[in-house]
């Protein structure tokens, strides 16, 4: 019972909406028709509402009748959804799975292991979090996520487990009226410093390590997109993910630079990983999704 609503009486109002008449929603539940009318009547009773306009050859949905259909959907797909669930857990899947995914991560390599997840287990919740820089790993101590999809810099931290999923090139781009673009040869220090580099930074730890900054006057974002709206306006300078800056590279709005010696930074591939907190390792659906996600990959090459 939900107050004075049971889920029965909530079926029999679908069935009738669907079927269009008492009589067939009595067929369809196998029941006599006189007891889908007096479900119906003791319902409109209890909500002190009338559901169906019984002028009519056939009853017809009032306006309020159709709105409550609607709302009697939902209440027994969420009641299905809240069964699924305790019985997946009863089997000993998680209740819910929590993932945090850095947003420098490429979604293509997860979507096909997500949507086979999905199959496998329909009715699992997944929660999506996508932070700045570093949020992956906050989640992960706080213990809203149990794994996450992250970069880990400068290396895997000490209560941390993690697995190399893959890598993602990183390249030198500026917008192509940007000054430095149209120098035509090897850009040295000297030319960037005076310009805008712009840099992805931690939201939490602002005074923390910075990776990969080149110029003297950098400007720090927090979120990804509009770092991307900065730099196709043509504000500066920065490094970003091949995946991000291939169409804007292919429509020529940017150009990648040609850094000169010395400047090439030797981590210039972004290693991907598969994190959890050691002693803390994610249920079945979880750990089923990783070695999707590492079979995959490797039947990429």
């Amino acid at each position: 019972m939900i107050g004075n609503l049971s889920l029965d009486q909530l079926r029999v109002l679908i069935c009738i909406a669907d079927t269009g008449s008492f009589s067939a929603a009595g067929r369809k539940l196998s029941r006599a028709q006189s007891a889908i009318s007096q479900s119906v009547a003791t319902l409109e009773d209890m909500q002190g509402v009338i559901l169906f306009d019984r002028s009519g050859h056939r009853p017809a949905l009032t306006e309020v009748g159709r709105v409550l259909v609607a709302e009697a959907r939902a209440v027994l797909a969420s009641a299905a959804r809240f069964e699924a669930v305790a019985a997946g857990t009863r089997a000993g899947l998680e209740p819910e799975l929590g993932l945090a995914i850095d947003p420098l991560v490429p979604s293509a390599p997860l979507i096909d292991s997500l949507r086979a997840l999905h199959g496998r287990h329909p009715n699992l919740p997944i929660s999506f979090s996508t932070e700045g820089l570093g949020g992956a790993l906050r989640r992960l101590r706080s213990g809203d996520v149990s794994l996450a999809i992250c970069l880990l810099l400068p290396s895997v931290p000490e209560d941390v487990i993690a697995t190399s999923l893959f890598k993602t090139r990183l390249i030198p781009v500026v917008a192509t009226h940007h000054p430095l673009a149209m120098l035509g040869r090897p850009i040295t220090l000297g030319d960037l410093e005076p310009h805008i580099q712009l840099v992805l930074s931690d939201p939490v730890d602002r005074d923390g390590a910075s990776y990969g900054v080149t110029g003297a006057a950098p400007w720090r974002f927090v979120d990804l997109g509009r770092r991307m709206d900065f730099l196709l306006a043509g504000f500066g300078w920065c490094r970003m993910p091949e995946h991000l800056v291939s169409e804007a590279l292919g429509a020529q709005k940017l150009v990648q630079l040609d850094l000169a010696d010395g400047l090439s930074d030797p981590e210039e591939m972004l290693t991907i990983y598969a994190a959890h907190l050691s002693g803390k390792p994610p249920g079945p659906a979880g750990q089923w999704l990783l070695e999707d996600i590492k079979q995959r990959l490797l039947s990429q090459g």
